[in-house]
């Protein structure tokens, strides 16, 4: 495989070209439809190059009905079929839907609380904070959640309406809806996810699992954009916010397993010829299409379900340890984004609009100001776009641009995005002295299992500085606040 071409600064380019693999003891071509368009600087290439991310994205590119470009972004890395930090736009009937595309944790997304709180206020009473969230919000490998099982009717409930099932049973505010993607519910039919599933979350609702999942607290370290900053409720340097980092827990897990073997016999009964058995795929007109959507659509519910319920218990703990009513603490949701999902949105495509199937897998919407799909108070701004760090390290709060919907389909980076493995990770560091570290930097992290700490040591991640100021510097985003970690709990 050639090495992707630089073009321009931050982008790297590979041709169309074919690929001539050996599948199932035969030798194949496959022609790849779009080019390969990767946005990175010169150092974070040679990180992209050291895994099997161009092959995947030259696999991608080979997609029937692939708009533009296979794309990977700043933060990519390799993943299963798809690769992380990447995005495909197919035609939404004769183009192709991957649940690979999209991932096993089924809207893994991040939320950011403001709060009307200083440091002065938080530090001195971050470990008492951390113990709190610690005791309300379950975390770790198979956790539950505390409302336990739910009958199977409020499951499909659940599932059918999305975020506004969690506000409707006490857990947040009416306006909360308004600031999540797409008001916190994708059309789902519950009907098209297995018992399995359901099974494994109907204990799992309203906890924040393992590995990269976190609750962080933190302090606004540096704004770039104090009008846009205002808006968001972001006033002043040192201000305390907080950041809800997780997704749909085993019940998306499953949903992603069940679909993917459904899937693979689909491609036999299709006839589909892959260069990867990992890029199963159907096209989006076949039943099997559309019964992964409205399944995906149930996961993607849950997720945002499962994010509401832990804001309420932050919200919770807050109130509980500076003795204010949770509703005279100003602690309102500025946005939530999903990084793992598949939208049927409009684009332009050589001048004409276009219905799309818009696989976003460890990529962030960023809808510029203007778009139909964006609050009414952030119109004028862009849609807010979270990006958040390793532990340790910075995360970022950002707005849209104008030129997300000429390069990446209103996409931009989800994350920090790994550079080493979670074995390599717990084999370069110690768990113990990752925590010591950073107490010393000011940054108190409590977790379940030193292992956690070490598998998400800051030293495992891409920088995240150099990941967001890519897609500033390409006008995808626009930085508008820098926030930093004070306290950090992890499963």
């Amino acid at each position: 495989m050639k090495d992707p071409i630089k073009i321009q600064d931050n982008i790297y380019e590979l041709p169309r070209g074919k690929k001539i693999l050996r599948v199932g003891g035969e030798v194949q071509t496959f022609e790849m439809e779009v080019p390969v368009r990767i946005y990175a600087n010169d150092e974070l290439i040679k990180k992209i190059k050291q895994d099997k991310t161009i092959d995947q994205l030259t696999n991608i590119a080979t997609l029937p009905g692939i708009k533009k470009y296979a794309i990977g972004l700043s933060d990519s890395h390799q993943g299963y079929g798809f690769n992380i930090g990447g995005v495909a736009a197919t035609e939404r009937e004769e183009g192709a839907i991957s649940p690979g595309g999209v991932g096993y944790d089924i809207n893994c997304g991040v939320r950011l609380l403001k709060t009307d709180l200083g440091t002065k206020e938080v530090v001195p009473q971050i470990k008492i904070l951390l113990e709190r969230l610690f005791q309300n919000v379950p975390s770790g490998v198979g956790s539950s959640g505390k409302i336990g099982n739910i009958t199977p009717q409020s499951m499909d409930e659940l599932l059918e309406v999305g975020v506004n099932w969690a506000i409707e049973n006490g857990y947040g505010f009416d306006e909360d809806n308004l600031y999540c993607e797409e008001n916190g519910r994708l059309d789902a039919d519950p009907d098209n996810v297995s018992s399995k599933a359901k099974g494994r979350g109907k204990s799992q609702i309203g906890s924040l699992g393992s590995g990269n999942h976190f609750l962080e607290i933190q302090k606004v370290a540096e704004i770039f954009d104090e009008d846009a900053a205002k808006v968001m409720g972001i006033n002043q340097v040192d201000q305390v916010t907080v950041m809800i980092h997780t997704g749909s827990r085993g019940f998306g897990h499953q949903v992603c397993t069940d679909y993917l073997r459904k899937m693979e016999r689909a491609v036999r009964k299709y006839n589909i010829q892959l260069p990867d058995r990992e890029l199963v795929y159907v096209k989006g007109k076949t039943p099997e299409a559309k019964e992964y959507l409205s399944a995906m659509g149930c996961a993607a519910n849950f997720a945002w379900c499962n994010r509401q319920m832990i804001m309420h218990w932050v919200r919770q703990s807050f109130s509980n340890v500076f003795k204010q009513p949770v509703e005279e603490m100003n602690m309102n949701l500025i946005y939530d984004v999903c990084h793992n999902i598949l939208k049927q949105e409009e684009h332009e495509i050589d001048g004409k609009k276009m219905m799309l199937n818009v696989h976003r897998k460890g990529a962030t919407r960023a809808f510029p100001p203007g778009h139909p799909k964006i609050p009414k108070k952030y119109k004028e701004i862009g849609q807010p776009v979270l990006i958040p760090g390793s532990m340790g390290t910075a995360s970022y709060l950002c707005v849209g641009q104008p030129k997300a919907m000429e390069l990446t389909f209103g996409s931009t980076a989800h994350g920090a995005g790994r550079h080493m493995s979670r074995r390599a990770a717990t084999r370069n560091y110690w768990g113990k002295k990752v925590q010591e570290t950073l107490e010393k930097q000011g940054i108190y992290v409590k977790a379940q299992r030193d292992k956690i700490i070490a598998e998400e040591a800051p030293g495992a991640y891409k920088p995240i500085d150099q990941v967001v100021q890519v897609s500033h510097d390409l006008g995808i985003i626009k930085k508008v606040v820098k926030l930093l970690p004070i306290g950090v709990t992890k499963g």
